[in-house]
């Protein structure tokens, strides 16, 4: 199989389809698109969502703690504890391990959550450095949100493809020094790994009112759009003209040859609103500091990107772009 994300097809096939025990506690659970899995606790819901991170050799606790967070975020949640598990290959120093978890504290100082526990341990059944991070978070129990329809908006927010950006610019400088990517745009991209937590528009949002969201990870913005399409059970129509993405991003896609639109994004959110509220999460959240951008709508049935006059088939997303590369 291909490195990356089991395709979404053989993911239901083999892996969710085998989980036949249910319990009724359970609110919301495995299933593509779902960012977290939700239990009843009685007067407040426990939000829970586990992710490893492996396309990464540097910034590896920061970015491992932003994507563990932005899951539980998703899905509407404050984060409040994380359990990090750390696979070591036999090499590694320990420096290496203490500056991982120096970053990751530091990540979860910024987000205010506390990493309760985990486990860490040197093994050679792994040849590079792998993360684990298991979130938890609670939420209030709100009324249902209103049913998704045709016309909805499809809102994102930031920039396409800032953590592959992010990660190509640290990890292959040199090669993008070779594609006449001048050091400006390489030192803007290096920067984007900052910008990775989508919480806080996770919160704004939530409280607002939207329908749907799901934090843009592997497959890019085009595999978040098709796993939202599955998830709702809908049609949806994104205008690639209006996906937000930097030239920085653009060139180091443009050297490596790589689609932006299907580049690993985590710091971006994709949401699902109503018409109405629109212009109301897209000022508020330009209130903190945070870009958001309508880039389609929900329709009747297919899953689709228009492309100038072009409209093409969304296809399920398989190996994300980074992998053809590191």
């Amino acid at each position: 199989m291909k490195i990356g994300k089991l395709p979404n097809e053989v993911l239901e096939e083999i892996v969710i389809s085998a989980i036949k025990n249910k319990r009724e506690e359970v609110v919301e659970r495995a299933a593509v698109g779902r960012d977290c899995a939700v239990i009843d606790y009685g007067d407040k819901y426990c939000v829970l969502s586990t992710d490893p991170i492996t396309g990464a050799e540097k910034n590896l606790g920061k970015i491992a703690v932003n994507v563990a967070c932005n899951d539980i975020a998703a899905g509407g949640a404050e984060p409040i504890a994380l359990l990090i598990t750390i696979l070591a290959p036999p090499n590694t120093s320990k420096e290496t391990i203490r500056e991982i978890m120096e970053e990751a504290n530091e990540e979860s100082r910024k987000l205010n959550v506390e990493i309760v526990g985990g486990h860490t341990e040197v093994t050679n059944a792994v040849n590079r450095m792998i993360l684990s991070l298991t979130a938890i978070g609670i939420k209030e129990k709100l009324p249902t949100n209103e049913p998704h329809k045709i016309g909805d908006y499809i809102i994102m927010t930031k920039y396409a493809g800032m953590e592959g950006s992010a990660i190509l610019a640290e990890e292959k400088e040199k090669e993008l020094l070779r594609c006449q990517v001048d050091e400006k745009e390489i030192e803007s991209a290096k920067n984007y790994i900052n910008f990775l937590s989508v919480v806080k528009e996770g919160m704004i949002a939530s409280k607002i009112g939207v329908k749907y969201m799901h934090d843009i990870t592997e497959g890019g913005v085009a595999g978040a759009v098709w796993e939202a399409a599955k998830a709702m059970d809908m049609g949806v129509l994104i205008d690639e003209s209006t996906i937000p993405v930097t030239s920085a991003t653009k060139k180091i896609c443009d050297c490596f040859d790589l689609d932006y639109t299907k580049l690993i994004s985590s710091g971006s959110m994709l949401m699902i609103a109503s018409p109405e509220r629109y212009n109301v999460i897209k000022d508020t959240l330009f209130d903190h500091g945070i870009l958001a951008t309508k880039i389609g709508e929900l329709v009747e049935e297919g899953v689709n990107m228009k492309y100038g006059d072009k409209i093409m088939e969304i296809k399920q997303p398989s190996s994300d772009e980074l992998y053809k590369v590191v």
